[in-house]
């Protein structure tokens, strides 16, 4: 009797055929999973140590500028109460919350030669705000101190000798450690970007190699099947040569073959799907829509969240640079328009309505001048690209803008009263969909409001950005009320010396000619008495 061979059977070859799919989709999702953690692990390290150390160290640049400023108006403007407290203000609370927030972050710094810089900067700031206290703020403290010339020439000279080198040398380190700490996110970003590209390559990789499985499968099946058998053959032949094909067959038997046919049109299809779908990650397009096979779908689920992590950091990265953008915009008008209050309105209302997208604004400053209550007028306004001056007043407490001056606090409305503000266009009038409120104050006190309408809604970013700005403006404003006051003091100061001046010339006038006239005087009298003289002399004769 002859004895069979061992056979494999159409079964047996398809389960294997199935058994090393599923091993391939299993070593698929766990490369997958694991560059997706790498990606979601750099993702949160940017997100919560590199940007917010970046972020900080900046923060503290601008902190360190600060105080050499405050200090040295505390040397040269006396009664620049406002600067005084703000110093107060940074050295007591500012500072060591900066401080305290940028240590914490220092904990998972990974350069220890950082956290050594830091440590000196901070030793460095430290020492400085020692200085400061002891030789200008103890030493200036009233009136008299500052008209004690030796007091404030010892001040002025730690300005000079003291504060204004170790400055410099603080914003310098600081510097070092800003232009690090950038380095280390655009690495991370640079890896972030390089996992995606590598997972693209894993994901083509592995479909290729199902491809060649799929062609090795229909070879070996070949023989043993007709319609269905060949129809994959195409398929398997057309993903060979790199092809995504479209095909998908009608009419599928039941039967193992039918269940791999199927298979195959799913398989084609997801790989399809998911090569798009990374390639659009990597190039950055992080809206595209992409449904997974399932709710089991690893690889699907994975690349969904790595997509959504990479997404809100983008986001986040988008509103960070947009508003540091705006800050140092609005910086330069501020530095720009520092002596005169109406350009320098007009410049804010302009701008800060197109660059939040707003449709109208306006600025309202407080009366100096006000004799009784105390009132806000309307200096600058901006709508549909014209200027429009009204003389408005507004006392504390009416309407919302003297709501929001009374209580210090913004005012944002999304359902706006028909009667309260129109948005006029070539079109008519209309109704806006917000409106923001915000008090221009510094240091608790106000010095007006700004009034912004716009058919968009303002997003909660837009709001805190229009709030940052407010204390800029409002921090100019007191300072260009007080240069203002100031020139206007020295103006009266050299009117009175003119006056002065004249009323002393015409006095030495009058004295020249009351001298020459007791001259003329004294000379007749003597002729006088020449003559009577002569005369006794004659009548004696």
């Amino acid at each position: 009797m002859k004895k069979k061979g061992f056979r494999i059977g159409i079964g047996q070859k398809i389960l294997g055929g199935f058994i090393v799919l599923i091993a391939l989709f299993v070593i698929n999702a766990a490369i997958i999973f694991s560059i997706g953690n790498i990606i979601n692990r750099l993702a949160k390290q940017s997100a919560e140590t590199y940007r917010p150390s970046k972020d900080a160290v900046n923060e503290f640049i601008l902190t360190v500028t600060r105080s050499r400023m405050l200090v040295t108006n505390w040397v040269y403007l006396q009664t620049n109460q406002d600067d005084k407290k703000a110093l107060l203000e940074l050295q007591d609370f500012e500072y060591p919350a900066l401080k305290s927030k940028i240590q914490k972050l220092m904990v998972n710094w990974e350069s220890d030669s950082q956290r050594m810089i830091m440590d000196t900067i901070f030793y460095e700031f430290d020492t400085l705000i020692a200085i400061q206290k002891e030789s200008i703020m103890a030493n200036l403290q009233s009136f008299e101190n500052y008209e004690d010339g030796l007091t404030k020439l010892l001040a002025e000279d730690a300005i000079e000798s003291q504060v204004n080198p170790r400055t410099n040398n603080i914003i310098s380190l600081l510097n070092n450690v800003a232009k690090a700490q950038t380095e280390i996110s655009n690495k991370a970003d640079e890896e972030v970007i390089n996992s995606v590209v590598k997972l693209t390559n894993i994901t083509l990789l592995l479909a290729a190699i199902t491809v060649v499985i799929g062609l090795v499968s229909a070879f070996l099946l070949m023989r043993n099947i007709t319609v269905p058998i060949n129809f994959l053959k195409n398929i398997v032949i057309k993903l060979g040569r790199g092809e995504l094909v479209e095909d998908k067959q009608t009419k599928v038997s039941n039967d193992e073959i039918g269940e791999m046919s199927l298979a195959m049109d799913n398989l084609v299809s997801g790989l399809k799907a998911t090569t798009l779908f990374a390639e659009n990650i990597g190039n950055g397009n992080y809206q595209s829509e992409f449904q997974p096979l399932s709710e089991h779908d690893v690889l699907g689920n994975a690349l969904i969240n790595m997509r959504n992590n990479l997404e809100k950091v983008a986001e986040d990265d988008k509103k960070r640079n947009w508003a540091t953008e705006g800050l140092a915009k609005f910086g330069e008008i501020l530095r720009s328009n520092n002596t005169d209050i109406q350009k320098l309105s007009e410049e804010i209302i302009f701008n800060l309505v197109k660059y939040i997208k707003a449709n109208q604004g306006a600025i309202y400053i407080i009366d100096d001048e006000a004799d009784g209550e105390q009132t806000i007028s309307m200096k600058a306004c901006y709508a549909w690209d014209k200027k429009k001056y009204l003389n408005q007043k507004i006392f504390k407490g009416e309407g919302l803008a003297g709501q929001a001056w009374q209580e210090g606090d913004s005012i944002y409305l999304t359902d706006v009263p028909q009667n309260y503000i129109k948005i006029t266009s070539g079109l008519g009038d209309a109704n806006p969909s917000c409106v923001l409120i915000t008090p221009l104050k510094v240091n608790d006190q106000v010095f007006g409001v700004v009034e912004l309408a716009s058919f968009n809604i303002l997003k909660d970013f837009e709001v805190e950005f229009v709030k940052k700005i407010a204390e800029s403006i409002a921090s100019t404003i007191s300072s260009v009320k007080v240069n203002a006051r100031t020139q206007r003091l020295l103006e009266e100061s050299q009117e009175m010396t003119e006056q002065m001046r004249a009323q002393e010339e015409e006095m030495r006038q009058n004295m020249e000619e009351l001298q020459a006239t007791q001259e003329e005087m004294a000379r007749k009298e003597k002729d006088m008495l020449k003559q009577i003289s002569e005369l006794k002399s004659q009548t004696n004769r």
